[in-house]
């Protein structure tokens, strides 16, 4: 006979119910007792005598539900999550399991098979996590097989270290972390802030509005931190913004934002890291989570509805932030570098793009069409086929370099603007001498083009 097994208020039926048939206990009180009609007492009674113990066990116990899923779609459902979905929120996954798998099932029921292998959300509260902490470590202290033991410690010590703490660096411009943070800052549009924070005191060294994520709100914030503190020694970014942008299928390098910005660190020595974790980059995470609770407010006060006078607000706002928050970056050792001239931000911080001279002795670019000048201000007529890098310094003048020669570009107008046989002779204009950067400039067409080749990720781009 099989030893039958009761939950408490099986129990208590069952011995509410044994004692009226064994010691003749009133129907009308059993009933009072467990809440139940004189009836139910009845067919109990009629059960017990029949059935003995077995019958206040419920039938369906140890089955599984009709809705159960299958133990092999559970495990499928644990290996994605382990080997290819990881990093995912339980929401995302659910969508991607029946986006790209096939697999539908409810944000519950995975949360359940997940959780249940201490599996947690990488959006999880402080609260999930300490409840999960102490379940395993109750787990570790419980009598059991040493190799189930292993596999709770493993699960302990993902948990720990998901996101492990580390201490700030040591040095005022060690690292400065970077980022944009899409939000409804002012007025009724979403703009994206551009901003990079040290990690050693948490002083702001530059900030700037853009309508997108782009390579020149970046460019303003290096070039902010150029005239300011002077160049860091690391840059670390988020590997999947403009930093890892690359156009699909094309080898131009103007698409290629990352090998833009990527170069003009290479010109001044610094490095530059990238990350896809967002806790990697913490210090700029959170500025923004600060940011988007007071700058709003602050821009709103200020009347700034348009992006141009939210940038001039930001150069002063930024001061004020830093002395409320940033430590004191005279009482840290600093490491950056002494501020380049501001002719050589504008010449460091450019988009170089690849052109050939075409049949009309002329570059095309933006589409529009382009003449080559020299220092003296006169025309050059350079060789068709000539290629070269068309050069957009970051105060917007262009200009062309063919190996280590830089000329100036004119735009060719599509009408002329006057008529030699029906305008009236005027005196001779005299020729200005067009600006040409110094012999030292970084554009040489030889050093851009190695630098292309050596980037690790536009090796396996499809050759031109």
């Amino acid at each position: 006979m099989r030893k039958v097994v009761l939950n408490m208020r099986e129990q208590r039926n069952y011995d509410v119910i044994k004692s009226v048939v064994d010691h003749g206990s009133n129907k009308k009180r059993a009933a009072l007792e467990l809440g139940r009609s004189q009836r139910t007492i009845n067919r109990m009674v009629a059960g017990y005598k029949e059935h003995g113990k077995e019958f206040f066990s419920h039938k369906n116990k140890g089955r599984k539900p009709a809705s159960t899923l299958p133990d092999k779609e559970r495990q499928k459902i644990i290996e994605l999550y382990n080997t290819k979905y990881y990093d995912a929120s339980f929401d995302y996954f659910t969508e991607l399991l029946a986006k790209e798998e096939g697999i539908y099932v409810s944000v519950s029921t995975v949360r359940n098979i997940l959780m249940g292998e201490y599996i947690i959300s990488p959006k999880a509260t402080r609260k999930t996590v300490k409840r999960v902490k102490k379940e395993l470590k109750a787990k570790l202290e419980e009598p059991g097989p040493k190799k189930k033991k292993a596999q709770f410690a493993a699960k302990l010590v993902d948990i720990e270290d998901a996101h492990p703490r580390r201490p700030r660096c040591a040095n005022f411009g060690e690292e400065l972390q970077m980022d944009a943070s899409e939000y409804n800052w002012f007025g009724n549009i979403v703009t994206h802030l551009h901003a990079a924070i040290d990690d050693a005191t948490g002083t702001v060294t530059g900030a700037y509005f853009d309508t997108q994520e782009t390579l020149q709100g970046y460019y303003n914030v290096f070039r902010q931190t150029l005239l300011g503190p002077g160049i860091p020694y690391r840059f670390r970014t988020d590997k999947r913004t403009v930093f890892e942008y690359k156009q699909k299928n094309s080898t131009k390098a103007e698409d290629d934002s990352y090998t833009q910005f990527a170069y003009a660190c290479e010109q001044l020595g610094v490095d530059i890291v990238t990350t896809s974790i967002p806790q990697g980059k913490a210090r700029v995470e959170r500025l923004f989570q600060t940011l988007q609770g007071r700058l709003p407010i602050r821009l709103r006060l200020a009347g700034a509805t348009t992006i141009e006078a939210a940038n001039e607000f930001l150069s002063t706002y930024i001061d004020e932030f830093n002395s409320q928050f940033a430590l004191d970056c005279n009482a840290i050792p600093s490491v950056f570098e002494k501020q380049p001239s501001k002719e050589q931000i504008n010449l460091t911080l450019a988009v170089l793009t690849e052109r050939t001279v075409d049949a009309g002795h002329s570059v095309r670019f933006s589409c529009k069409y382009f003449k080559t000048i020299g220092a003296d201000g006169n025309t050059l007529f350079l060789e068709k086929g000539t290629k070269g890098l068309v050069v957009k310094a970051f105060d917007g003048n262009l200009f062309f370099s063919v190996d280590d020669v830089v000329m100036a570009l004119e735009e060719i107008p599509d009408r002329s603007a006057f008529s030699k046989e029906f305008a009236a002779p005027s005196a001779a204009k005299e020729t200005k001498p067009r600006y040409i950067p110094p012999a030292s400039h970084p554009w040489r067409t030889s050093t851009f083009g190695k630098f292309c080749l050596g980037m690790q990720h536009r090796k396996d781009l499809p050759a031109s």
